[in-house]
């Protein structure tokens, strides 16, 4: 058999093999869902507490350091 002549590519064939080696080459690999780090101690995080003012105000009464007192009792009141 004689060799058969080669057909002739066409635009769509070139456009799809180059999306599909664009998109092999920038395709990312899942990745692992990030691990939880466990808390450090001595740590301290930032947030919004509503409390009662009466509260509030009996540890702002010993002056300054009132959020580590607040802090000091409720970690007294987790058990820790």
């Amino acid at each position: 058999m004689a060799d058969q002549p080669r057909r002739p590519r066409t635009m769509n064939d070139a456009r799809s093999e180059a999306e599909a080696a664009f998109k092999k080459a920038t395709t990312k690999a899942p990745e692992a869902p990030p691990r939880k780090a466990a808390p450090l101690p001595g740590v301290k995080e930032l947030v919004s507490l509503r409390i009662d003012q009466d509260v509030l105000q009996y540890f702002q009464e010993g002056g300054p350091g009132w959020q580590e007192r607040i802090n000091e009792a409720l970690r007294k009141a987790a058990g820790k």
